[in-house]
């Protein structure tokens, strides 16, 4: 499934099928069909095995020494072993041995060496960087493995999904293999929600069986992963609502805050209780100051309580940039969400008003003549090496 959604989402059939027989392993061959499950198209890979070549139970290093030996671009041929031992260290695990010793059995055959390869190579193919994965439905029930009836998910599965989050449901019947669990702990980055991304394809990579009432298919999305943001920190809010004082009175209140460090102080006209006028005062601090300014809130206006809560907040990385005007150089702020975007492409510049200001009443000309120029070499990217 994970194959042919691969495949349905835009990785080349032809190379993956050449790449494969590159393997140097006879008695299979492969193909793709197009079904409908449930009203949903899909993308089928069969792996035929031709049974009269026979394909013994192996043990780690035959595996290993098949994928070394086929032609296969060296990412692909590491991440495919990788899989490789994750199922044996799972294997080994269930039955109390060492991974040198495990027989594969099912994930052994032909046909499993095939998948895992193959779905490699497409993401490979696809030039995929991070896989993320939404939570596992196990299904329910029971399954017949080489050592008899096992609980869904089987042992080795089981282990395999040690801690990703699964659930399981309604349906009979397995619905994560050892194969498709050890794949996924290999290659994904994180499981729960989609990352935020810009997605260019989507993929459906149809199962055998049909479900009653379901579509028994997997989807991949395939995209350009939003660029990250930075992490979020804690941030005091105070605020306070004042309808008995001078408004006059507040400007130097709000200065007195942001003198004793506070992050930022604004006012808001609101209407207060009977109708009256008021002015909502919000203060965003640090924890460690909130004593201090609460004080000087109280001190400073006729409020008889604050309100106080921590938030997050996500704040863009900052420096600041010269640029040069007509009239002489003014400092631009930029924000990016990281290094890299602040040097590029940031997402705000802001010419600093005191240094148009200052150049404005030097050269008599209007602030806003300043500003606007120095905002026009900013969004040129025509900065200033300090």
């Amino acid at each position: 499934m994970s194959v042919g959604a691969l495949i349905d989402a835009g990785a080349d059939f032809a190379a993956i099928e050449a790449m494969l027989q590159g393997l140097g392993v006879p008695g299979f061959s492969v193909r793709v069909t197009k079904v409908v499950k449930a009203g949903v198209a899909a993308t089928q890979f069969h792996v035929d095995v031709d049974d009269s070549h026979g394909h013994p139970h192996r043990h780690l290093r035959h595996v290993v020494e098949i994928i070394k030996q086929g032609n296969l671009p060296a990412p692909v041929a590491a991440n495919a072993i990788a899989t490789f031992e994750i199922l044996a260290e799972a294997e080994a695990a269930v039955h109390g041995t060492s991974i040198e010793k495990v027989h594969f059995h099912e994930v052994g055959a032909i046909d499993s060496i095939v998948d895992i390869v193959a779905a490699q190579y497409a993401l490979h193919l696809l030039e995929v960087e991070k896989v993320y994965a939404s939570a596992l439905h196990v299904g329910s029930g029971t399954v017949k493995c080489a050592h008899g009836v096992m609980p869904v998910p089987a042992p080795a599965t089981a282990r395999l999904l040690l801690g990703i989050p699964t659930y399981g449901g309604e349906v009979e019947g397995e619905l994560v293999t050892p194969t498709g669990a050890a794949l996924l702990r290999q290659r994904c980055s994180q499981f729960g929600a989609a990352p935020r991304m810009t997605v260019e394809a989507i993929g459906y990579g149809s199962g055998t069986k049909d479900i009653p009432g379901r579509a028994n298919v997997l989807r991949v999305m395939i995209g350009v992963e939003a660029a990250t943001l930075p992490a979020t920190e804690p941030i005091t809010v105070m605020e306070a609502t004042v309808d008995d004082m001078n408004p006059e009175l507040l400007p130097p209140l709000v200065e007195a805050l942001l003198a004793t460090h506070a992050r930022d102080v604004f006012l808001t006209p609101v209407i207060g209780k009977k109708g009256r006028p008021a002015q909502l005062i919000t203060v965003l601090c640090d924890a460690p100051m909130t004593a201090e300014l609460a004080g000087l809130i109280f001190a400073g206006s006729s409020t008889l309580g604050l309100r106080i809560r921590e938030e997050e907040r996500l704040v863009l990385l900052r420096d600041w940039k010269p640029v040069r005007t007509p009239w002489g150089l003014v400092k631009v702020k930029r924000g990016g969400v990281n290094r890299e975007a602040l040097a590029s492409s940031p997402s705000t510049v802001a010419p600093e008003y005191e240094d148009c200001k200052a150049l404005a009443e030097q050269a008599g000309v209007p602030v806003r003549k300043v500003y606007e120029a120095a905002l026009g070499q900013a969004l040129q990217g025509n900065f200033e090496d300090e």
